[in-house]
């Protein structure tokens, strides 16, 4: 069960999130707090696996309580779960060490796809190389520098800074689901926007063509769901 910190100051939606959230499959261990004073106390006592914040709050607002936990602790993933979600305050939180954004309104459902994506891509940061590299069947994806080598013929292929990003969730995820509404939000700041959709088709379709002579590997979308990049 996954134990998560909701810090948010509308107490109507508090318990709706919180009652949405503890009733889904698998189910969740869920702690509130109705500000970001109250969410550092809770934080250091309960030690959550993800927090779930709202950004302008009383007595103490998101910004400044995921940077005092980020002081101490660069691990937990955060989530701002908020209508603020201007380039400006997006680039602020992602500068004190939010990893994701989800905008309101939303329903508990949503807010369980944004999670398993994150901790999903948190699991997958630890099989990693130690120089950063992924492993994808006999390539070789080195996302600080954009580049897929062929480790077969040692063909190197440079791939856009967008390409690496998609390319290295997907890979970090390999053979699991990626919803399509998480791609969009972490490299769009949206989820449903119709230009951001056919733009990630746009990436997908480039992305195929990198392994399209390569029957061990490909990028499934799944009806409905999202993306998978399979390995044989």
């Amino acid at each position: 069960m996954i134990k998560l910190l909701l810090v948010e100051d509308d107490p109507n939606l508090c318990y709706i999130v919180q009652s949405g959230l503890q009733e889904l499959i698998g189910g969740y261990d869920v702690c509130t707090a109705a500000n970001g004073k109250e969410g550092l106390e809770a934080w250091e006592q309960h030690k959550p696996d993800i927090i779930i914040s709202d950004i302008d709050m009383p007595e103490m607002d998101g910004f400044e309580m995921v940077k005092r936990i980020r002081e101490t602790d660069g691990d937990t993933p955060i989530l701002f779960a908020s209508a603020l979600t201007s380039p400006k305050d997006v680039r602020r939180g992602y500068g004190f060490g939010v990893n994701n954004y989800v905008k309101k309104p939303y329903v508990p459902d949503e807010l369980d796809a944004h999670i398993h994506a994150i901790l999903k891509m948190k699991s997958g940061e630890k099989s990693r190389s130690e120089n950063g590299c992924l492993k994808i069947g006999h390539y070789t994806l080195e996302p600080a520098h954009a580049t897929l080598r062929n480790d077969t013929n040692g063909k190197l292929q440079v791939l856009t800074q967008r390409e690496a990003q998609i390319l290295q969730l997907l890979a970090e995820n390999k053979n699991e689901v990626v919803r399509r509404e998480a791609i969009l939000s972490r490299f769009w700041n949206t989820e449903d926007d119709f230009f951001a959709s056919r733009s990630l088709d746009v990436f997908i379709n480039k992305l195929r063509k990198h392994f399209e002579s390569d029957a061990d590997i490909e990028i499934k979308t799944v009806r409905g769901i999202g993306l998978m990049l399979v390995t044989g």
